[in-house]
């Protein structure tokens, strides 16, 4: 939502509340601001409505994460779908060429378990325990209301050895919708994160310059 659908916002909540006959106050409007801000102010009232119209839950007064949860689904869910676009990218694109997914969360998650090639070079006896930790990781950083600082690029085989001799490497492969990944990958921090090497001006300016060239792979 944008900083001037709040009032209509507040109103919106303040009816909620009215319907189901409980108390409203400025603190708990602040509360459903925080955790709606994200989503368009539109598809709330849509889910809220869906909510209303529960013959299970419709009875009682909806809670914000319940809001949540219709618009974007459980964390499991959500974890699920982004351990298929990794597991669907080590298979297909591999480890050798840099890779930005569509979500940021890939990116934190795939930076603390060792980086892309460690995880990517892990065998299928392995694989599950990957898969499991990965899940485990991604939902715990899901169920936040921010999403820490990640990696812009999650660096491959070819990358990480053009670097250390100081070659150019081709741009990264999109994974996903291309146009929120290359706002993934602007995102990123490029100041060093705990184990990860920051990039030059000029590595950083190159890799910002390809989104209508880059590789992509749909998810």
């Amino acid at each position: 939502m944008k900083p001037e659908d709040s009032a209509d916002f507040f109103s919106l909540i303040s009816n909620v509340y009215a319907f189901y006959r409980q108390d409203y106050s400025d603190f708990v409007g602040q509360v459903w601001w925080g955790a709606m801000k994200v989503f368009d102010i539109a598809a709330v009232r849509d889910a809220l409505g869906r909510h209303a119209a529960n013959p299970d839950a419709g009875q009682f007064l909806p809670k914000p994460a319940d809001v949540v949860k219709m618009l974007e689904g459980s964390t499991q869910d959500s974890a699920l779908l982004a351990w298929h676009k990794v597991d669907k990218a080590v298979r297909e694109v591999g480890t050798h060429v840099s890779v930005v997914f569509d979500d940021a969360l890939i990116h934190r998650v795939i930076f603390e378990m060792g980086g892309w090639v460690l995880v990517g070079g892990k065998d299928e006896k392995e694989w599950p325990f990957v898969r499991n930790e990965f899940v485990n990781r991604y939902r715990g950083y899901r169920g936040r209301s921010q999403v820490p600082e990640y990696p812009p690029v999650l660096v491959g085989i070819a990358e990480a050895a053009n670097t250390r001799n100081h070659f150019r490497s081709s741009a990264p492969v999109l994974i996903g919708n291309a146009e929120i990944a290359h706002k993934v990958l602007l995102g990123g921090s490029v100041t060093p994160l705990v184990g990860y090497t920051r990039m030059t001006g000029d590595e950083f300016q190159r890799i910002t310059q390809f989104p209508g060239d880059a590789p992509r792979l749909s998810a």
